[in-house]
């Protein structure tokens, strides 16, 4: 299996705080906002960008939650394997915020779309914008696209982008082909 690094470790955390840089200039003050995190691999994701924020600007406060949208997709009971559930953790409301929904990487976009339906039981956002640290462009089943990528990959169907993380920090972002 050939592969092709994409993001390497200085790019990576480059690419990061970027993300988190566009969050920052998107949101108005006076407004309240929240990052949200995609169960599983959104969290690491959004977990960065979120202590990047705090560091850079201690004066900003935003609410911080984890979604599980395993019960919400479509391919759920629909093959062999029975999907894993995560936890949710969400202690507050969205109802009138602007919500910032991270995940790691944007191919069909059918996780999105289950992330957005267990989102509405916690009220009614003002906006949803959606970050992504890898959007795969092509081959999408939804018409969902990111507000904010990190890195925009033209990809065959056979290939997929894999994100390595170590711990505590960021390492490597490859695509892999077949």
């Amino acid at each position: 299996m050939a592969s092709k690094i994409l993001l390497s470790k200085k790019r990576f955390t480059l690419t990061i705080e970027r993300l988190a840089y566009q969050i920052i200039e998107d949101q108005k003050s006076d407004e309240p906002f929240c990052i949200i995190a995609i169960q599983p691999r959104g969290v690491l994701l959004a977990n960065r960008i979120a202590e990047f924020i705090r560091e850079e600007e201690p004066s900003i406060y935003f609410d911080f939650g984890i979604i599980d949208p395993t019960f919400y997709r479509d391919d759920f009971r629909r093959g062999e394997e029975t999907l894993k559930a995560y936890k949710t953790d969400m202690p507050f409301l969205i109802e009138g915020k602007q919500v910032f929904l991270v995940d790691d990487v944007l191919f069909t976009g059918r996780t999105i779309q289950a992330a957005m339906s267990a989102l509405l039981h916690y009220g009614r956002p003002e906006r949803v914008s959606l970050v992504t640290l890898i959007d795969r462009k092509f081959k999408r089943h939804l018409p969902i696209q990111s507000n904010y990528s990190g890195l925009v990959v033209d990809t065959m169907d056979e290939s997929y982008v894999q994100v390595f993380w170590e711990e505590g920090n960021e390492k490597e972002v490859v695509l892999k082909t077949k």
